[in-house]
């Protein structure tokens, strides 16, 4: 099962776990009502469930990132760009299939929440939400990426609340003005 945190505000390595004393964790039901989807599956590539959940909600692209130093070109570049807050004008699906790291994800209140993937986590971030990731201290993760038609990985760093899908994100949770 997944595991989900509020974020302390230390500025340790963004790799540790980060978590507060006393933890504060968050439960799947109020990662849902920020509209962050989570199933637990097998962690292989071929797993039943996930075919279905590829043909319930249209996911006709896919391929497997490996992030770590040894395989991903421009390793330190590209992990800093992970960690920019951003958006996405689509959802972004990612199934962890090894290794395991965070996406970092704003609540309502616009503080951080921690959602720890491991081999079989798969999560859906809406379109819209502002979010983060990092490699965990274990410096490895194997995801497959899910997108519905042709794959678009452009990033738009905050503030980026002149986006159709961020106005659109705000009205769903009830906090547009």
């Amino acid at each position: 099962m997944v595991r989900s945190w509020y974020m302390d505000d230390s500025d340790a390595d963004q790799r540790c776990p980060h978590m507060t004393d006393p933890l504060q964790p968050v439960e799947l039901d109020q990662l849902k009502k920020i509209g962050v989807l989570y199933w637990r599956l097998s962690g292989n590539e071929d797993d039943e469930t996930l075919a279905g959940i590829r043909k319930d909600r249209g996911y006709t692209y896919d391929d497997l990132i490996e992030i770590t130093p040894e395989k991903l070109p421009n390793y330190e570049q590209k992990i800093k760009s992970f960690f920019e807050e951003h958006l996405h004008l689509d959802e972004e699906i990612r199934y962890c299939v090894g290794g395991s790291g965070y996406f970092d994800v704003r609540d309502k209140d616009d503080k951080w929440i921690r959602i720890e993937l491991e081999k079989g986590d798969m999560i859906v971030l809406p379109a819209g939400i502002y979010h983060r990731f990092t490699l965990d201290e274990k410096n490895y993760i194997k995801a497959m990426r899910l997108f519905v038609g042709e794959p678009v990985w452009t990033p738009y760093n905050r503030p980026a609340d002149e986006k159709d899908a961020r106005k659109e994100y705000l009205k769903t949770m009830g906090l547009a003005a």
